[in-house]
């Protein structure tokens, strides 16, 4: 896996590269946002983002990117505070990792996030669901509405593929976090809002995911 290691101190840059490669990672270097963004392309498969850089917020580095490229971000900090873990997750971020940490963390972080990154086969045999004119193949990952393919981002459509399927019946939060995100951590509510919210905006089709007040969220059956 190509990895983009985004971090202005060249001594922690250097630990992590030299642990990196010794892992069989390729590995690539960015001491500032704008560098980060300008090595940006196709073949990183995930980046880690320090976000105390020089030129720019890391913050406003996750968001850019996120516009563009659906790939893994693991956010590493010595920001502990849980607004700031919070605001990260929301902006698009797979992990959020706080230093100090062990080496050995970051590498056990690193594989789970690519396992979740990598995109699940459909099993059953309904792959393909339609409702209130969306179609949500889960064997491509691909959505359209009325026949328009619909971008989503990896967790978004993450999150409507579980409710897919399960059409009608209303999934509980703390399942759609612990599916999408891999954790049972509650502070992630408030990014699953925001998710949601950004599906029923991309659809066009707000009823299309039911909110089910005190359980979670459920697709709409015709």
């Amino acid at each position: 896996m190509h990895l983009l290691v985004v971090e202005d101190d060249h001594h922690v840059a250097g630990a992590l590269t030299g642990v990196l490669q010794r892992r069989h990672f390729d590995v690539t270097r960015a001491a500032t946002g704008r560098e980060a963004l300008d090595l940006m392309d196709d073949s990183v498969g995930m980046v880690l983002l320090d976000l105390g850089l020089p030129d720019m917020e890391g913050f406003e580095v996750c968001g850019l990117i996120r516009r563009r490229f659906d790939v893994p971000i693991i956010m590493i900090t010595a920001r502990s505070e849980l607004t700031a873990k919070i605001h990260g997750l929301g902006l698009g971020a797979d992990d959020y990792l706080v230093k100090p940490f062990d080496l050995r963390e970051l590498i056990a972080r690193i594989e789970a996030v690519g396992r979740r990154a990598r995109p699940v086969t459909a099993t059953g045999t309904d792959t393909v669901i339609t409702v209130h004119g969306v179609r949500i193949d889960l064997a491509s990952r691909k959505v359209c509405v009325e026949d328009t393919p619909i971008s989503l981002t990896r967790k978004e459509f993450e999150i409507l593929a579980a409710l897919a399927r399960h059409p009608g019946v209303a999934v509980r939060r703390e399942r759609l976090i612990s599916e999408v995100w891999q954790t049972d951590w509650a502070g992630i509510g408030r990014s699953l809002e925001v998710h949601v919210a950004s599906i029923r905006h991309k659809l066009g089709v707000p009823d299309v995911i039911e909110t089910v007040r005190g359980v979670g969220y459920a697709l709409a059956v015709e």
